[in-house]
C-alpha cells in the first residue's frame, strides 16, 4: 500500500522504535511507516488503517507492537474473532494485562456478554492501572446491557470514579455511559444531569453528549445547507412566494452502550471485546 511522503516512520513512539530495533535497519523503516499509517487512519478511514495493519503483521510478526496494532485496527472494523487473537498474541509477548479489557469487549462483540463478565471479575483487573480498571467497568456494564441486565449495569457503573469531580482522561465516557444508561431505564431526569455532567468532561469532543442533552431538552436543529439547495432548486415561478419553512431537521447522534471502551476498550464505544 502506498506510504505518502510525509510519513518518515520516526512519528512513532519511541516503545515502538525500540521494539522495532530487533529487526533489519530497513525493514524496520518499513514497518514504521505502515504503523503510522494505520495510527493515522483508524479513527477517520478504519478500513484503510486495517490494509496497513496486515502489512505490518506480514513483515513482523513477532513484534508485539505490530500484534496490538493489528488488533486495534481489527477491531475498529468490527472483526472481533481477528482482533481477539491478535490482543491475545500480543499479551503472550508482553506478559502485561494492558489489553484485558479490549479483549473482554471483543468476547461481547463475539456475542459472549457472559464471558466478558467472567473476565471482569478475574485476578488480572486488579493489575490494571485506574485508566484500565475504568474501561473495564464499561466493558462490564456494556455487557449487562447485552443481556438485558439495565438495573445491574447501572450499579456497575456506579463507582468512586463517577462520583469524583476529578476531571481524568475517561471520565467523559463514565459519565457518558452512566447517563445513556439511565435513560434506558426511563429515569430521564437524571440521565440528563449526567449528560451535562459528561459535556463539561469532554473537553475533546470524544462523545455526542451536548447531542444528547440537547435532544433530551426539546431543541432541533436546523440544516441551512439543506435549506439553501431546496431554494436553489425551487421552480423560477414560485420564487416570488412567502418563504415556506420546509428545512430538514437532523437528528442528534444516537448514543454507544456506554462501554469503551477506546479507543480502548470499552463501553462501546465501539466495537466490543
Amino acid at each position: 500500500m502506498p506510504i505518502p511522503e510525509d510519513v518518515t516512520g520516526d512519528e512513532i513512539d519511541k516503545d515502538v522504535r525500540q521494539e522495532l530495533q530487533s529487526l533489519p535497519k530497513t525493514l524496520a523503516e518499513d514497518v514504521a511507516k505502515n504503523l503510522v499509517m494505520v495510527a493515522r487512519l483508524i479513527d477517520e478511514e478504519p478500513e484503510r488503517a486495517y490494509g496497513y495493519s496486515r502489512v505490518a503483521l506480514r513483515l513482523a510478526s513477532r513484534v508485539a507492537a505490530v500484534r496490538e496494532a493489528a488488533g486495534f485496527a481489527a477491531y475498529a472494523t468490527q472483526k472481533y474473532s481477528e482482533a481477539l487473537a491478535e490482543f491475545r498474541a500480543a499479551r503472550r509477548m508482553t506478559g502485561t494485562v494492558d489489553l484485558w479489557p479490549m479483549m473482554a469487549d471483543c468476547e461481547r462483540g463475539l456475542g459472549r456478554p457472559e464471558k466478558a463478565l467472567d473476565m471482569a471479575g478475574a485476578p488480572e483487573v486488579q493489575k490494571l492501572d485506574k485508566a484500565g480498571q475504568v474501561e473495564m467497568r464499561l466493558v462490564a456494564a456494556g455487557a449487562r446491557r447485552d443481556m438485558d441486565q439495565l438495573d445491574a449495569a447501572i450499579v456497575t457503573l456506579q463507582s468512586p470514579e463517577l462520583a469524583s469531580n476529578s476531571v481524568q482522561p475517561w471520565t467523559a465516557r463514565l459519565r457518558y455511559a452512566y447517563a445513556d444508561a439511565l435513560l434506558a431505564v426511563g429515569r430521564e431526569s437524571e440521565a440528563r444531569e449526567w449528560f451535562a455532567k459528561a459535556v463539561e468532561a469532554d473537553r475533546d469532543g470524544s462523545t455526542d453528549a451536548s447531542d444528547r442533552l440537547a435532544e433530551l431538552d426539546g431543541v432541533e436543529f436546523v440544516d441551512a445547507l439543506h435549506e439553501d439547495e431546496d431554494e436553489a432548486e425551487a421552480p423560477a415561478e414560485t420564487a416570488a412566494e412567502p418563504a415556506k419553512a420546509d428545512a430538514d431537521t437532523s437528528e442528534s447522534a444516537s448514543a454507544n452502550d456506554g462501554d469503551a471502551e477506546s479507543t480502548a476498550p470499552a463501553e462501546d464505544d465501539g466495537d466490543k471485546d
